[in-house]
């Protein structure tokens, strides 16, 4: 199995005030929500930098050349396109084109996810033509495949609860590997149950 054609994609928001996380800002106010998605942000440099496969963060806005995410760990690059199907697509036809033979992509708001989730994803792509990790939402956390299919990221309601639905319509013939359900962070009944969250939650008096 050669690690080197292997490449991780990772999808950021530049963490601004006011301008990530912008739904559950609206419960926990945007300095809290700028918080956990820093927080968020470390998770996922924790379970990713220590992968043994290449590493492309794509920001939301503006390369940050000085951050979380170091340039020595990671290829920085932007996010092209109209809405989250053309960006992602864009990402993985770069990947394709730049020789990678398995690729996955992931968000950067997963507390639920792991470095062996990670791993498992790439070694499921031995035996599958794509791995997904659906998510509880109706989206999906993860995206990996060993070939481009451009279908799949058009004429989707991206960030609605058919996502998954209308993405998994489109495999017929093709071997797919579903990865355990997981939970992304949105809103704040996702976290407020979560110990990890609590120290962000004090605030809030229900």
């Amino acid at each position: 199995m050669d690690k080197s054609k292997h490449l991780l994609l990772i999808f950021t928001r530049n963490p601004e005030l006011g301008k990530c996380k912008t739904r559950l800002a609206a419960k926990v106010g945007d300095q809290t929500a700028l918080d956990i998605y820093k927080f968020l942000l470390s998770h996922t440099v924790n379970i990713t930098s220590e992968l043994d496969v290449t590493k492309w963060v794509f920001y939301s806005n503006e390369i940050w050349e000085k951050d979380i995410w170091a340039n020595g760990t990671y290829q920085k690059k932007l996010q092209n396109g109209t809405d989250l199907g053309q960006r992602m697509l864009n990402a993985f036809q770069e990947g394709f084109e730049s020789d990678y033979e398995k690729i996955v992509i992931i968000g950067s708001d997963m507390y639920d996810l792991s470095q062996v989730d990670l791993e498992s994803a790439f070694s499921q792509l031995n035996q599958h033509d794509y791995v997904v990790g659906p998510a509880e939402d109706g989206g999906y956390y993860l995206l990996g495949m060993t070939a481009l299919n451009k279908e799949l990221f058009q004429d989707k309601q991206w960030g609605t609860e058919t996502v998954l639905e209308d993405t998994l319509a489109h495999f017929e013939q093709e071997k797919v590997s579903m990865l355990p359900v997981k939970n992304d962070v949105d809103h704040y009944e996702d976290i407020k149950d979560i110990k990890a969250f609590q120290p962000f939650l004090k605030h809030m008096k229900e």
